[in-house]
């Protein structure tokens, strides 16, 4: 059984977690509720270890839920964010690998949500918290990213970041220190979380950040060289995109 708290300041949307949890979710035991920081505080104290997971509202009505997390040094469980639509808080979540439902709750994210949770993530939830924190206060001078991998979970400088290449529904990070990382998601998923942090899809299999260009090579199969001397191939039909956004990096755009 995974043991579960709900903090969550709308009463109904409470009580329609609670619903959805019990018909859809019967692995997860909720061992208690909370409506504000206050309760929230309260609740963590009295279950401590005993707690598994918890899904929390990002925005209650005293206050956001870092108000409560900075306050304690004992968060060892997974969280689960439940909060309606925030560019921030999705991003956020994203960046920072800690799952999210988006109100109003469908049945079939919350089961898919659930069945991420793993055990040993929550050893590593305070890393996630940082992030997330940070991305969310601050998106424009965010920095670092959690990346879940197969093997584990890695916090990266996204400066750090080379290229990526796409296989299947897996994806391999290539970092500046030569290390690689695969991940089991798709390499569309990350040229969408990363479109803004000047990296670039030059083709279906490849992301590469724009930094560690050393050359492009011009003609019928244009390609590029990265500095650790990878030729990645640039698509026909991405191409024109591509020469744009190298001449919008020479004006300074």
């Amino acid at each position: 059984m995974i043991r579960a708290i709900i903090i969550e300041d709308e009463l109904n949307s409470l009580k329609n977690l609670k619903n959805l949890i019990a018909e859809h979710c019967p692995k997860v035991e909720i061992l208690g509720t909370a409506q504000s920081i206050a309760e929230g505080n309260l609740l963590i104290e009295n279950l401590g270890s005993k707690i598994d997971l918890a899904f929390m509202d990002v925005q209650l009505s005293d206050g956001l839920i870092f108000n409560l997390l900075d306050q304690r040094e004992d968060i060892n469980f997974n969280i689960i964010f439940v909060t309606a639509f925030s560019e921030y808080a999705v991003q956020a979540c994203r960046y920072s690998s800690i799952d999210y439902i988006l109100k109003p709750i469908d049945s079939e994210k919350l089961i898919e949500a659930v069945s991420r949770i793993k055990a040993a993530d929550k050893d590593q939830i305070n890393e996630k918290l940082e992030i997330f924190r940070d991305y969310y206060n601050n998106p424009n001078a965010f920095e670092k990213m959690s990346i879940s991998a197969v093997d584990g979970i890695y916090f990266v400088n996204i400066r750090d970041i080379q290229r990526l290449q796409g296989e299947d529904n897996y994806t391999h990070i290539f970092l500046s220190n030569k290390q690689k990382i695969t991940i089991s998601k798709t390499i569309k998923w990350y040229a969408d979380l990363l479109k803004d942090k000047n990296f670039f899809r030059v083709h279906k299999k490849h992301v590469i950040n724009l930094n560690y260009m050393q050359k492009f090579v011009k003609g019928d199969g244009g390609y590029l060289i990265m500095d650790d001397g990878q030729e990645i191939e640039v698509s026909r039909r991405r191409r024109p995109a591509f020469i744009q956004q190298l001449k919008d990096l020479q004006m300074g755009l």
